[in-house]
């Protein structure tokens, strides 16, 4: 069955236009105050999290004579295609594609705060119909997003579509702790103390008890494994990090 998530707003059974209409909501409740509050939630280990990605990647700004084409997939505010940035120089074609217009609002400012101005292509767009040529994307990512996504298989072909062939994906998600005691403190510190820290800090309890209930119900590792092979990728395979609370998954287009 395709597309499992279509119908669960967390731990709500919703009809597929109310998810995705529900996380537009989320994000334009939440984008303000949303880095901030990554740090809460992570007490900071999404920084180190989000370095590893990158180093994952190896980003570079030219291969075989032409500049890189970057595609960063829900990154609105910036952090996963900053990095590249920062990481390469010049050089290479960065687009950033997001569902919610005040993330890539939020992802704007912070880039002229740092004197990047054109530096990168803003595309509001949803990730099951990128608004992208067949073939025109040599690096493709998505870091804390695709558990966000309506359709996941559907955007997984998308990915697919969009890459050139040798083109990779990159997804960073919270994932699945498979150590039994751990898993159980990481959820009662979840379900317990996040959506407080979301009601403290952002005055917004509800759009994080779906990103805690978002988590739960996402793919396990090798769920997600078999969607991207399913979805035309080869040597798909993950990387768990700090024991399984995320995953990186990587996926080659041949």
């Amino acid at each position: 069955m395709e597309n499992p998530e279509k119908s669960w707003f967390g731990e709500k059974e919703v009809s597929p236009e109310e998810k995705t209409q529900g996380v537009i909501g989320v994000f334009d409740s939440v984008a303000d105050r949303y880095d901030l509050m990554n740090d809460f939630m992570s007490m900071g280990i999404h920084r180190l999290w989000k370095d590893q990605f990158i180093r994952m990647i190896r980003p570079r700004a030219h291969v075989s004579g032409r500049a890189m084409d970057y595609l960063d997939v829900a990154g609105g505010t910036g952090d996963i295609a900053f990095r590249i940035r920062e990481k390469i120089g010049e050089g290479a074609n960065i687009t950033l594609c997001d569902l919610n217009d005040n993330m890539l609002s939020v992802g704007r400012n912070r880039a002229i705060d740092k004197g990047w101005i054109n530096d990168f292509s803003w595309v509001t767009g949803n990730a099951e119909s990128l608004p992208l040529p067949d073939n025109s994307i040599d690096i493709y990512t998505i870091a804390f997003g695709l558990r966000n996504v309506t359709h996941i298989d559907t955007a997984l072909k998308e990915a697919h579509r969009v890459l050139r062939p040798g083109g990779k994906f990159f997804c960073l998600e919270f994932s699945h702790v498979p150590f039994k005691p751990l898993a159980k403190a990481y959820d009662i510190y979840s379900y317990n103390v996040i959506p407080r820290l979301g009601q403290a800090v952002a005055n917004d309890r509800d759009s994080y008890q779906y990103l805690v209930e978002s988590i739960r119900k996402f793919p396990t590792q090798r769920n997600l494994q078999k969607r991207l092979q399913n979805a035309g990728f080869s040597r798909a395979r993950y990387t768990n990090l700090s024991a399984g609370i995320v995953a990186i998954h990587q996926g080659l287009k041949v």
